[in-house]
């Protein structure tokens, strides 16, 4: 039986700006995460919300989850039904291509939900209802993440969801093209990118991580990953860190959303 779906998908047809590797950095950091509870699953699907112009993140979401859940299998959705057809002949065993929006035209719920460079083109007050609508399509355990980055991928800030909502804020970026972690500003998803002012909270971390970055400058001689590390050490003092040397070694670093959650 087909999933009841609305007459019309919802949502609104995005610029479609899609580049090979684009996604790789949160591609990675979801397979590292969110690998075990694919592999768990019994039946691991990952949608590929709004893939855009060209198929290339969802083919490349399928390789790079089968590296870690060699069962998954991937949903391309887009609202656009020319850029759906446009996908078609790069289906294979585990990958297809729907049309539809937030709704999501699935007989089964998804155990991760991938929106990248989506809710960018919608109003902020918008976001909390895509959030809460695509939350609750996740199959228990199921994990969303959504987020925006530049055209090729070298600085990206994604946020983690859950059924009950969000969880984490991650800062991602080639650590070579850094000048200053708040650099990664122009990156922050749409929750977020407003409040980036003083009195809010995402403002005062970015303070802080320029701060602890400059701090750490004598470690650059050691290379930029090293300064990364130091400065994420740094932050661990007065922010709720929750990842480690593992993760930071990649570019990473993530803290807890309700220490980053703008103000009511």
């Amino acid at each position: 039986m087909s999933p009841r779906t609305p007459s019309r998908p919802l949502g609104t047809v995005t610029r479609g700006t899609t580049n090979p590797n684009r996604l790789r950095r949160m591609d990675r950091w979801i397979a590292a995460v969110h690998g075990a509870a694919l592999r768990r699953a019994d039946d691991p699907v990952a949608v590929d919300l709004g893939y855009g112009a060209a198929p290339w993140t969802a083919v490349e979401l399928l390789t790079r989850l089968r590296d870690t859940a060699p069962r998954a299998r991937v949903v391309g959705i887009e609202i656009d039904p020319a850029r759906v057809t446009a996908a078609k002949p790069y289906e294979r065993e585990g990958l297809t291509f729907r049309h539809g929006g937030f709704e999501l035209p699935l007989a089964v719920p998804p155990v991760l939900i991938r929106a990248a460079n989506v809710l960018r083109q919608y109003d902020e007050e918008q976001v909390a209802d895509v959030w809460e609508r695509l939350c609750g399509r996740l199959a228990p355990g199921g994990l969303l993440v959504e987020g925006t980055c530049d055209e090729i991928g070298r600085r990206h800030v994604w946020v983690a969801l859950g059924p009950r909502g969000p969880r984490t804020v991650t800062f991602a970026t080639r650590l070579g093209s850094l000048h200053t972690p708040s650099d990664l500003a122009e990156r922050l998803p749409k929750a977020l990118i407003h409040r980036n002012v003083p009195g809010e909270p995402v403002h005062a971390f970015l303070r802080d991580f320029d701060r602890a970055w400059a701090a750490a400058a004598p470690y650059a001689s050691y290379g930029a990953r090293q300064r990364w590390i130091r400065t994420a050490r740094t932050l661990t003092a007065d922010w709720p860190v929750v990842d480690g040397p593992a993760r930071w070694r990649q570019g990473e670093l993530t803290v807890t959303w309700g220490a980053l959650a703008p103000r009511a």
